[in-house]
């Protein structure tokens, strides 16, 4: 797995808990620094909830500290890649790598989101096919039908 090991592997609970617990001490007045680290832990959840609630958090840091833009870029990508939202992931990834185009992991995220995106597509075109051919089918049934009468 390589490269692709941090989008695959989530923390152990124990270390979850831990960026968890700071986050919820520093209460209305969390540090970016502690939001961004219970983001990135949330992100790399397997639970769903988790990983959405990561990418909200990322995206009020996003929005709220222009200076730290650039490191949630890839972790925005990443949370929306596994969320499904390869759209966003994408704009996420692309901006990244405009401004870092040697950008190792940025890359390896975007060969991921490309590959994903190309599978769904085959898949989307499989099943509009089966439909269109199943309609023409059908179509033609009830076209014979009606010649009959």
């Amino acid at each position: 797995m390589g490269s692709n090991r941090c989008v695959y592997s989530p923390l152990k609970p124990d270390e979850l808990q831990v960026l968890r617990g700071q986050y919820e001490k520093e209460g209305d007045f969390v540090g970016v620094q502690t939001k961004f680290n219970y983001a990135w832990g949330l992100i790399k959840s397997n639970n769903r909830g988790e990983q959405q609630e990561g990418v909200r958090l990322l995206s009020e840091i996003y929005r709220s500290a222009p200076e730290r833009r650039r490191e949630c870029l890839y972790y925005l990508a990443l949370g929306n890649f596994k969320l499904g939202n390869y759209a966003e992931a994408r704009r996420y990834n692309e901006s990244l790598l405009q401004h870092e185009p040697a950008n190792m992991q940025a890359a390896s995220l975007q060969s991921l989101i490309d590959d994903k995106v190309a599978k769904e597509g085959l898949v989307g075109v499989a099943i509009v096919s089966g439909v269109a051919i199943a309609a023409g089918v059908i179509g033609s049934l009830i076209f014979k039908g009606a010649r009959r009468r």
